[in-house]
């Protein structure tokens, strides 16, 4: 069998914590800031998490982290 590859884009975006639960960053924070109000901008910079049903999809792009 061999090995299998890792989506290298996915793998620049997702990082796995301790408790084997995977990080990623939050969207809508690249543009078109003017109209965003200061706490909605803050609280983009954030992590968040992927979402249980997301979760084995991700596994799956990512198959070593």
């Amino acid at each position: 069998m061999p090995k299998m590859k890792t989506r290298r884009a996915a793998a620049k975006r997702f990082k796995l914590t301790g408790s084997g639960k995977i990080k990623r960053a939050k969207a809508f924070r690249s543009h078109i800031l003017t109209k965003k109000t200061s706490k909605r901008k803050r609280n983009l910079r954030k992590t968040s998490y992927v979402s249980a049903s997301q979760e084995k999809v991700m596994k799956k792009l990512l198959p070593y982290l």
